[in-house]
């Protein structure tokens, strides 16, 4: 089994695209806040790699394409300027900035305003008690008519592979902000999936070393809760998602074309397959935790049918000692000369007799 999982960990790493952290400064020619700005054109990046202002003024300034827009965790005297550059309503500013945000959409105006949890799985040799299955982080999203502002959180969710793949395809790019929108959601709605697939293999296995019986009693219920608690987290990121892209894919915003909701469908059934595999996994995971603990409740009744069966072979000797023990002057037997060894083979006789007794019907 050990095997198995090495290999489809290497298969998962293999298959992972190569994460460049884009907010590094040596890689970031606007600072380490501002991440990218570039501004696209019939889905051509036409400049990048200048101050906001000017790339803004571009697009302005020629009536067509957008500006793409990408912060890290960028403080509220950072964000201060593109909020005035772009009229974000201060609610949305203050979530984007603050983070720590449920998965929501909210229209301001002609301005979308999209939070999503990004999910990654952490690699590990062993589940144990203590394993950190899932990390999360956020991207928020601000969408106009020409502008697309994502700010990012937490350590993982970089979208330079992302603007790269976009770029390759000008054709899906020059469908404007709305695309940039939909490839963000897809992308997170991807790595839901590819997590799901991941914590299928923690459970499996949780699943065989349960019902194994050289495993650990204890360490076996630590692993169960602390997958049911990981798995809450993966919970929280995916189930809320649901409702905003179902708006994003049935409902007019003066941000989304029309012809953009069919691609945002996509992505709710892909959101909606992951929440199903998480109300799977959390029904698979209680039922394990019952089987465990109805394994315990076996093993104690083992334990108490054995000392019970040892307290009634050992309640003879003791009841007849008990009886000899007495101190009256007139008892039977005092005086034989074969009455101690006759006591004693009693003793062992019933002894042995219960014993049997209790062997054969299955409690020693």
């Amino acid at each position: 089994m050990s095997v198995v999982k090495s290999l489809r960990k290497v298969a998962r790493l293999a298959r992972r695209p190569r994460r460049v952290d884009l907010s590094h400064p040596a890689r970031s020619p606007l600072g380490s806040t501002v991440v990218n700005c570039v501004a696209y054109r019939a889905g051509r990046r036409i400049t990048g790699g200048v101050p906001v202002e000017e790339t803004v003024r571009q697009v302005r300034r020629h009536g067509d394409g957008f500006v793409w827009i990408g912060l890290h965790e960028p403080s509220e005297e950072e964000f201060a300027g593109i909020v005035e550059l772009f009229g974000l309503h201060p609610l949305a500013v203050e979530d984007a900035v603050h983070a720590h945000q449920r998965p929501k959409l909210e229209q301001y105006g002609e301005v979308v305003f999209t939070v999503f949890k990004t999910v990654t799985y952490v690699e590990h040799e062993q589940l144990t008690a203590t394993s950190e299955v899932v990390d999360t982080g956020e991207i928020m999203v601000f969408t106009g008519r020409d502008f697309v502002v994502t700010v990012r959180h937490g350590r993982h969710g970089s979208l330079g592979p992302l603007r790269e793949a976009l770029e390759s395809d000008a054709e899906q790019l020059a469908k404007g902000p709305a695309a940039v929108l939909h490839a963000i959601a897809d992308h997170v709605a991807d790595d839901y999936l590819a997590v799901a697939d991941a914590i299928q293999e923690d459970i499996d296995q949780v699943e065989t070393d349960v019902f194994s019986p050289q495993s650990s009693t204890a360490a076996n219920a630590g692993r169960v809760y602390q997958l049911k608690r990981e798995l809450l987290e993966f919970k929280r990121a995916v189930v809320p998602l649901s409702r905003p892209l179902t708006a994003l894919a049935t409902e007019p915003c003066p941000a989304i074309d029309a012809g953009m909701r069919p691609y945002f469908r996509d992505v709710a059934d892909h959101v909606a397959r992951a929440t199903d595999q998480i109300a799977s996994f959390d029904n698979l995971i209680d039922s394990i935790l019952q089987a465990h603990l109805a394994q315990v409740t076996v093993a104690q009744n083992e334990d108490m049918r054995k000392i019970t069966a040892w307290a009634a072979v050992i309640a003879v000797p003791t009841m007849v000692c008990g009886v000899y023990g007495m101190n009256f002057a007139h008892m039977p037997e005092l005086r034989w000369t074969y009455g101690y060894p006759l006591v004693l083979a009693v003793i062992a006789t019933a002894c042995a007799l219960i014993h049997r007794g209790f062997k054969r019907n299955g409690w020693l």
